[in-house]
């Protein structure tokens, strides 16, 4: 069942996107080589609690972290760990707030120091594409249209996109209907209506699309050991741009 949000599920959704967004902008600052993402993981989830919000992702059918956080050729749902992050690597962060009774949803790759033109190549597309599928996320478009904008930029752009995992409702729970594939055709799909509230999150690849599962049974990476990277927002659909909940444009909580 595919629910659409009330002016006040929408104000808390905000609320509880910009209470996310804030704790990624502390991470920007604090990532660099020699940090350890269990460190980040700590940092993010001390810092809810402080805000009486909740790490929906800890405990989640088993998942042991407040975080996911992937490194290089992980795709997603890496495990936290204690390896010092190195200059060069790719990083993604992604976590889900429980805040007011509703969620936010947000990943976001950054660079650990300097990294090669080709890694900075793929996060900037990664995050463009991101735009692009919100661009069409609009009522009246189909789950097709965001699809397509994203697969249509980044196979332009020489890279490609992770079949194997999707954008989907978000509102009580984390994983709601519809799912919203980040490839696909135009004009085709579920169409979108004012008020549904969605993630889009596509992960890219530096080489092929395809994935495979560590032993963990959570962590995917891509299959050829190329780079991927991530960019997600949580957004509600208008009948114009849609709200972004997460964008990082603004503070909700004091992270110091």
């Amino acid at each position: 069942m595919i629910e659409r949000k009330s002016e006040r599920e929408k104000q808390y959704m905000i609320e509880a996107g910009q209470l996310l967004a804030s704790i990624h902008k502390k991470l920007a600052e604090m990532i660099e080589p020699g940090v350890t993402t269990l460190e980040l993981d700590q940092f993010v989830e001390n810092t809810l609690n402080d805000n009486k919000a909740e790490a929906v992702q800890k405990g989640y059918h088993g998942y042991p972290f407040a975080t996911c956080a992937s490194v290089n050729d992980e795709i997603c749902h890496g495990f936290p760990r204690n390896e010092k992050l190195q200059n060069g690597d790719l990083l993604t962060i992604d976590f889900v707030v429980r805040y007011k009774g509703v969620l936010a949803d947000s990943a976001w790759t950054y660079a650990v120091g300097e990294l090669t033109p080709e890694a900075l190549e793929l996060m900037s597309v990664t995050k463009e594409a991101l735009y692009k599928g919100i661009e069409a996320a609009r009522a009246g478009n189909r789950v097709g249209d965001i699809g397509a904008a994203i697969q249509s930029y980044t196979e332009g752009a020489g890279f490609s996109v992770v079949r194997d995992f999707a954008g989907h409702g978000i509102g009580p729970t984390i994983h709601e209907e519809p799912n919203i594939p980040h490839f696909g055709s135009a004009g085709k799909g579920l169409r979108l209506k004012e008020g549904m509230a969605i993630t889009i999150e596509p992960m890219i690849n530096a080489g092929e699309w395809r994935s495979k599962m560590d032993e963990n049974g959570w962590t995917a990476r891509t299959k050829d050991g190329s780079l991927s990277a991530q960019f997600e927002h949580t957004l509600i659909v208008t009948k114009g741009r849609p709200i972004i909940t997460t964008e990082q444009n603004q503070s909700a909580v004091n992270t110091n």
